[in-house]
């Protein structure tokens, strides 16, 4: 039925002309012949400065689909806490759940790390088709949810190698089975308003070895929290950290 489908989109600011957006590449087809979209279905468009556009579909081309502007929104339903998660690479496809999900949730940035219990083995080759994959799965599920940003997916990279970044964020969270005395609870109480970005640093299948926090524990102050009496697994650590991130900041 005419004007009452709903989707949001993701463009650059170059591509709106005054009250026109010009929507190309990848995104014509899926509008005109997966979601088969028709002249005056509604669309709403997201650029990088997270301005919201609410539009309908005034023309469409082969390579182009025109909308019309009906009306632009600042509000913003991303995060107020900018939440990056290191994640150790977990084996099969768990890595997709916990992009999407995590995303769904309003994770900023995603950086898939190896660390000492890592089992999966990868190439430069395979390590950048699994990064485009993760990266569209982060779009989807942006779209899905709403969100007027696409988090950034990094390259994989060794746990040596991003520790110097992890001095720049307010907090350097690390859930560790081994950890009996703090709880991500106490942790957060310890805190005030001020906090504007946070690393969650998540280990793999078997979780983090004592040489792991051996490297991050050079790097910075990072904070090793419990999540509870029951140990969680890679894949339901860090969907659960973020949770009770939201629940402190947001909620």
């Amino acid at each position: 039925m005419e004007g009452i489908v709903i989707s949001t989109f993701y463009i650059k600011s170059n591509q709106v002309d005054n009250d026109k957006i010009h929507i190309i590449g990848e995104d014509v087809n899926h509008i005109k012949n997966v979601l088969r979209y028709k002249i005056g279905d509604t669309l709403e468009v997201c650029d990088e400065f997270q301005k919201r556009y609410f539009t309908k579909i005034g023309s469409i081309f082969n390579d182009e689909i025109v909308l019309n502007i009906i009306d632009i929104s600042l509000d913003t339903t991303e995060s107020t806490i900018e939440i990056t998660l290191y994640q150790g690479l977990p084996k099969s496809d768990k890595m997709d759940f916990i992009v999407q999900k995590c995303t769904e949730l309003g994770v900023s940035r995603f950086v898939p790390i190896l660390t000492d219990r890592v089992i999966v083995k990868i190439d430069d080759k395979n390590g950048i088709k699994k990064v485009e994959r993760w990266g569209k799965i982060a779009e989807e599920a942006s779209k899905q949810s709403g969100r007027q940003a696409v988090p950034i997916v990094e390259n994989v990279n060794k746990l040596e190698n991003i520790v110097e970044n992890l001095s720049k964020y307010d907090i350097v969270i690390v859930p560790y089975e081994c950890e009996k005395d703090m709880s991500l609870k106490s942790l957060l109480k310890r805190h005030d308003g001020n906090v504007k970005s946070i690393a969650v640093v998540i280990g793999p299948e078997g979780g983090f070895s004592e040489k792991d926090i051996k490297v991050l524990e050079k790097s910075c102050e990072i904070k090793k929290v419990s999540l509870g009496k029951r140990i969680l697994r890679t894949e339901t650590a860090g969907i659960a950290t973020v949770s009770m991130l939201l629940y402190e900041y947001e909620l």
